[in-house]
């Protein structure tokens, strides 16, 4: 059976439901052993035992947060040239626009050649005070049915073979 990691970080709750939507709709997909970590727990033994992963975070400060860019630290080199063309997919909890948080979670993954199975999800809280930012989040239905779409689609794709 192929293995899903879902590797994330969430500090007020949003990314943490994005994560966990997908996780469950990867599992009622039935087709792969689906893995969830928290971006401090997870490493390269993780990465390495997979067969595809998931990664989702949030925006600070229009960047990945460091959190999970401390995972993508601790991965990168120990996994790079061993997990070429893989299939992964990205999710991104942002106050803004999500796009640059985007694009380095992108970069990282072409930098392992990573293949790219569906689009990054960007979803937008607008949260633009500190207030607001600190606040535990409350993420849409509409927004995690997205996620739980792409945990699907990827665990489905994963068993089918067709990654």
């Amino acid at each position: 059976m192929a293995r899903l990691l879902i590797v994330y970080h969430s500090m007020t709750g949003g990314t943490r439901q994005m994560a966990q939507a997908a996780a469950e709709a990867a599992r009622e997909a039935d087709g792969a052993e689906v893995i969830v970590r928290e971006a401090p727990e997870a490493g390269p033994e993780d990465m390495l035992a997979a067969d595809g992963y998931l990664f989702a975070c949030p925006e600070n400060l229009a960047a990945i947060a460091g959190v999970m860019k401390a995972f993508f630290d601790r991965c990168y080199y120990p996994v790079l040239g061993k997990i070429e063309g893989r299939p992964y997919a990205a999710m991104i909890c942002a106050g803004s626009d999500g796009e640059n948080a985007m694009r380095q979670l992108e970069r990282i993954a072409t930098g392992w050649r990573l293949k790219k199975a569906a689009d990054t999800i960007i979803i937008c809280t607008h949260a633009q005070t500190p207030e607001e930012i600190l606040a535990e989040k409350a993420i849409s239905e509409a927004d995690l049915d997205r996620c739980r779409e792409t945990g699907a689609a990827l665990a489905a794709g994963l068993d089918l073979g067709i990654f």
